[in-house]
């Protein structure tokens, strides 16, 4: 690419659905912004459940054609988020969704939890030293929750980090340092008061209510470093979550996965600052950065 805009935003994430789900406001409000952002998706997804039952006969265990539906959904959840630069790690379908933990699919040939780390990593590598994002957001260590891609996103995004910043790491093309990276998190005061007023309006909406403990990267206040406010930009997160049918039902402010279990739908989303210096504080939250660019020169509107 040439030309890069000023501010550039890598997002790394292990299935198509999950960017929407945790970063749909903040996507939509950086593109929006004329920010590049760039989404990296490390699997099709082809082990996920699928909710409509005229859908069902994709599933992995059927005609195992969920994968490139799933493609199809990320493509039109990218329109509704106005996000344009989307690319699957490796080109599309280089690695297989592992499915859950301790599953025989985590070793199933291709599955991306047995893949490689530094060549995993290495396609990432060159995408980072093509765009030059000054940020990076992926998951934590635990993958926000435990599913083995997310944790190997989680390994992938920080190793092609360190690799892509050093020179004598492919020296045909420049290095590249990421001034900041993030992992994905909710506050667990800000958890509590969505759930409560899921109950309180909604209680009938789904199946039943989820528990906090099942939304990913659910913590401690004082673990968040960073919001990013995605006011006016909740119908476009929304309609990307809607966009993948087959993985989520939205009953807008809530939605489901295929456990039919109610969960707030954030347009708030939150962060943690992992690597990097923090920028100064927004109001009215004047202990947390309120944009994920705080800081980082030369990044300004």
């Amino acid at each position: 690419m040439t030309d890069l805009p000023a501010r550039r935003l890598l997002l790394v994430h292990a299935h198509p659905d999950d960017e929407s789900i945790n970063n749909g406001a903040t996507m939509a409000r950086y593109a929006a912004e004329g920010a590049l952002v760039t989404l990296v998706t490390c699997t099709l997804g082809e082990e996920g459940e699928v909710i409509p039952p005229a859908l069902a006969h994709l599933a992995a265990d059927r005609d195992d054609t969920l994968g490139p539906h799933r493609r199809g959904e990320l493509a039109a959840a990218m329109r509704a988020l106005g996000v344009t630069d989307h690319r699957f790690l490796g080109g599309p379908g280089r690695y297989r969704d592992s499915g859950m933990m301790g599953t025989e699919q985590n070793h199933r040939p291709g599955a991306f939890w047995s893949a490689d780390l530094d060549e995993a990593a290495g396609h990432l590598v060159d995408v980072i030293r093509e765009v030059r994002p000054q940020v990076l957001v992926t998951y934590d260590p635990d993958g926000g929750y435990g599913h083995p891609d997310h944790i190997q996103a989680h390994r992938v995004a920080t190793r092609a980090a360190q690799l892509a910043a050093d020179a004598a790491h492919r020296p045909g093309s420049a290095p590249h340092t990421v001034a900041k990276v993030y992992w994905n998190r909710v506050p667990r005061s800000v958890a509590e008061k969505a759930f409560a007023a899921l109950r309180a309006d909604a209680p009938d909406a789904f199946g039943g209510i989820a528990a906090i403990e099942d939304v990913p990267g659910v913590v401690n206040d004082a673990f968040v470093t960073t919001l990013v406010d995605g006011a006016g930009y909740e119908g476009a997160k929304a309609a990307a979550m809607r966009a993948h049918a087959t993985q989520i039902a939205v009953q807008e402010p809530y939605f489901a996965l295929s456990n039919d279990l109610g969960q707030p739908l954030f347009t708030v989303e939150y962060y943690e600052l992992v690597t990097g210096e923090p920028g100064p504080a927004g109001a009215p939250t004047a202990e947390l950065e309120h944009d994920l660019f705080a800081g980082v020169t030369g990044a300004g509107r």
